[in-house]
């Protein structure tokens, strides 16, 4: 590839059809659904190498240094991660995007993808954005569209104008118009007419280009993006986009707001594999079922079960199934989803009813992700609350005090370097602390492996928004997580 390409990953959604898995605090493009990486990290390692700029990302603040902990895991460093200060769909972030690599390379094309897609063969992924090139510098709003191979209603389709060429993924094609998820006989009908593919979501134009589709077509957001962009701060290694103007511009797609209107559209068709998860049923599909239609994690057994999907995501729990037929069943410590297989695109309504009940589980998980780590609750009373926390190797939580509540701290693996008040010491393996209420204290970790600790927490009130940071190193301010 002889023009360089300038990789935008989106990551800020929910991804509410996956739960339980999948929630609020920590959605599906971060959990490990499909191997030992990622979503995220997989859909990084597909856009990487020659021809190939470091990605720009597009997510929340509760996420920015999620993103920046697993890119490092694989070794790729992003060149700029932009923060949305609330989620407004795809044509801001990919307009707030475009106008950021406008001022560095701004004849540049830019691949937009989401970061929650399993595209298992990379190499042919990156040979069709390859053969999408000429198109994209010639001016034009290429999307990607996926050859089907059923009469899916859960996904979008593209109809192409005129017949699709013999050699199918060769060269982008013109698209004729946006179709949205269709009943089951017009499924039916695209799916044999040969002039249809399922709309990926996956973009790739010149930032010229997409700014003047903008200019014609969505003008009022154009310039409310781009005074967040003038108006944004910077924030470590983040940039912040202003949340003034930020919150003025529509919660709208790009599909709605500019492709939908455009004249200089095609398509690039991909015949690979492809799926973007959006549902459990889609996760037993990708994962391979055997010969009885069956997919299990390593926590869970199946006997004499059809056409079924088990997964426990704790190995101190062990999910068993007897006797069926068609049906999802996902165990979690704190939460467990038994659904049929035909209703699995319904599990968004169980979100809903839990949210209104005031459930806990709708949005959050046990474990909390943190920058420095992450903990969770072990148990938890009235005034009192056990948890377990790991500080990552070199990490430190802020300098901190409670109004509330005292807190014990029990070093179980590895070692702790503690503040209280004036008093600075190391705390080794099956060495305890006392940190009584109201007083200034630190845990650091000043190790080379994980420090585990149990730390047990008593008091009036226990809740992660009883928190007065005085210094923190990654600059969170106050609440619970800043």
């Amino acid at each position: 590839m002889t023009h360089i390409v300038h990789p935008i990953l989106l990551c800020g959604g929910s991804g509410t059809r996956l739960w339980p898995l999948s929630r609020k605090s920590y959605p599906k493009q971060f959990a490990k659904l499909m191997g030992a990486y990622s979503l995220f990290q997989s859909s990084a390692e597909r856009m990487i190498g020659q021809g190939f700029a470091p990605p720009v990302l597009l997510t929340g603040s509760d996420f920015r240094f999620v993103v920046t902990e697993q890119l490092a895991a694989v070794e790729i460093s992003p060149a700029e991660i932009l923060i949305e200060p609330e989620g407004k769909n795809t044509a801001p972030a990919i307009l707030a995007a475009a106008l950021s690599l406008a001022e560095r390379a701004p004849e540049a094309l830019m691949l937009v993808a989401p970061s929650d897609h399993v595209i298992p063969d990379a190499e042919a992924f990156r040979s069709a954005v390859q053969a999408a090139t000429p198109a994209a510098q010639a001016g034009q709003l290429v999307t990607f569209g996926i050859h089907p191979d059923r009469a899916e209603t859960g996904y979008g389709w593209l109809e192409i104008d005129g017949a699709l060429a013999e050699e199918l993924d060769a060269t982008p094609q013109p698209l004729k118009r946006f179709v949205e998820k269709p009943d089951k006989p017009t499924a039916e009908a695209m799916l044999a007419d040969g002039q249809h593919l399922w709309n990926a979501g996956i973009f790739l134009f010149s930032v010229k280009a997409i700014i003047a589709a903008f200019e014609t077509h969505a003008p009022e957001m154009l310039m409310q993006v781009r005074t967040a962009l003038e108006e944004a701060e910077k924030d470590l290694g983040f940039t912040r986009l202003a949340p003034d103007a930020w919150a003025q511009v529509d919660n709208i797609s790009i599909d709605y707001a500019v492709m939908e209107k455009a004249d200089n559209l095609s398509v690039m068709p991909y015949s690979g594999a492809w799926s973007d998860l959006g549902g459990w049923d889609a996760v037993w599909r990708e994962s391979g079922p055997d010969e009885a239609g069956v997919v299990t994690s390593n926590s869970a057994t199946a006997i004499d079960c059809h056409d079924t999907l088990l997964r426990a995501e704790d190995p101190r729990q062990h999910l068993v199934g007897i006797g069926l037929q068609d049906i999802i069943a996902v165990a979690m410590p704190d939460a467990v989803l038994v659904a049929h297989k035909d209703r699995a695109q319904d599990v968004k309504e169980a979100v809903a009813a839990l949210k209104k009940k005031g459930a806990a589980q709708a949005e959050t998980l046990p474990r909390d992700y943190r920058p420095w780590g992450w903990f969770e609750s072990l148990v938890s009373g009235s005034r009192f609350q056990v948890k377990r926390i790991v500080v990552h190797p070199g990490a430190a939580l802020s300098l901190q005090s409670h109004h509330h509540r005292s807190e014990h701290w029990i070093v179980v693996e590895g070692t702790a370097k503690v503040t209280i008040g004036e008093d600075v010491q190391l705390v080794s393996e099956n060495q305890s602390v006392y940190i009584p209420l109201g007083t200034v204290h630190r845990m650091e970790n000043p190790g080379k492996i994980p420090m585990v600790l149990i730390e047990v927490q008593t008091g009036s009130y226990v809740g992660e928004d009883d928190i007065i940071r005085y210094e923190d190193v990654y600059a969170r301010g106050q609440g619970a997580k800043g």
